[in-house]
C-alpha cells in the first residue's frame, strides 16, 4: 500500500519544494522538523550501524536521516548487502572473531524478526545480570529498507554476518495484519505485519533498554517521529474501506459484465 508523500503543491508550491532547510533536518521549510531535533545528537554506549538500501536513500518518508540527527554513534552504510571493507567497525568485529570466536559473541546484534531471532527482552535480560567486566560495548545492526528489500538485505549479508552477530528481535506476530497511517501516529507506510516499525523507532526502542538514560533517548526519537507522521496526515484523505464481495455478488457482476447493454 503506497501513500502520497509530502506535498507542496499549492500557491508558491514549487518554490516551496526547492526551499530546503539545510543546516538542521534537510527537509522542505514547509514540512520542517528542526524544532524536534536534539540540540545535540545523543551520544550513546551503543553503537548503531544501519545498512541504509539505495531506494530508500532516495525515498521522501526515510526515517533514517532524522535519526541519525538523534544519535552520535549512528553509522549509515548505503548498500544492498553487509561486506568485508564497508565499515571499520564490523571490519573489527569480524577480524576479532576470526582470530577468537568466543571474543565478539554477544557483542554485535543484527536486528531483524525471524524464527530463529532472539527476543530482544531475553537477550537484554542476560546482558544486564553480568557485571561491569562481562558486559560488553553493543553494536546495534539495523536494516532499512522496505520489508521484502530488507529480507533480501539479511540474506545476502548473513555470509558476513553470522561470523560475529546474533540475531535478535521485538515483539511481533507474522499472522496478523500491520498497521497504517491511519491506525498509529508512528506509522508512515503500511507495515506487513503486527510489531514491524519503522527503523527510527525500532532503534529507540531498543535503546531505551540498552542505555541508562534510554527513557529519555526513546522520548526523544519518537517525538520527531511523531511530529513526521504527523505531516505527512495532514496530506492524505481518509480512506473508504472497498466493499467485501460475495459468491452471488461476484456472479452478479461478472454477468452484468458479460451482458451487451440496450440503447
Amino acid at each position: 500500500m503506497e501513500f502520497p508523500e509530502e506535498s507542496t503543491a499549492g500557491a508558491g508550491g514549487d518554490q516551496a519544494r526547492r526551499r530546503i532547510c539545510t543546516t538542521g533536518c534537510g527537509r522542505p521549510i514547509n514540512v520542517c522538523l528542526c524544532h524536534t531535533l536534539p540540540s545535540t545528537p545523543f551520544p550513546t554506549a551503543t553503537k548503531i550501524v544501519i545498512l541504509h538500501h539505495p531506494h530508500e536513500s532516495r525515498h521522501k518518508l526515510a526515517t533514517v536521516p532524522l535519526l541519525s540527527k538523534c544519535l552520535q554513534n549512528c553509522e549509515i552504510i548505503v548498500g544492498r548487502k553487509l561486506k568485508y571493507g564497508q565499515s571499520k567497525l564490523l571490519d573489527s568485529l569480524h577480524d576479532e572473531a576470526s582470530e577468537n570466536p568466543n571474543s565478539s559473541l554477544g557483542r554485535a546484534l543484527y536486528l531483524f524478526p525471524g524464527p530463529n531471532a532472539l527476543p530482544f527482552v531475553e537477550f537484554n535480560r542476560v546482558n544486564s545480570s553480568l557485571d561491569d567486566v562481562g558486559r560488553k560495548e553493543l553494536v546495534l545492526i539495523v536494516f532499512d529498507g522496505t520489508w521484502k528489500h530488507a529480507k533480501e538485505m539479511v540474506l545476502a549479508s548473513l555470509s558476513f554476518l553470522s561470523k560475529f552477530a546474533i540475531q535478535v528481535c521485538l515483539d511481533f506476530d507474522a499472522g496478523v495484519d500491520g498497521g497504517t497511517i491511519f491506525d498509529s501516529e508512528l506509522i508512515l507506510r503500511k507495515e506487513p505485519f503486527a510489531g514491524c516499525m519503522s527503523t527510527m523507532e525500532a532503534v529507540a526502542r531498543c535503546l531505551r533498554v540498552l542505555e541508562p538514560n534510554g527513557i529519555d533517548i526513546e522520548s526523544r526519537i519518537i517525538e520527531v517521529l511523531r511530529a513526521m507522521v504527523s505531516f505527512q496526515a495532514c496530506f492524505l484523505k481518509p480512506m473508504k474501506p472497498r466493499p467485501k464481495l460475495t459468491k452471488n455478488d461476484r456472479g452478479k457482476n461478472e454477468k452484468d459484465e458479460n451482458t451487451d447493454s440496450l440503447c
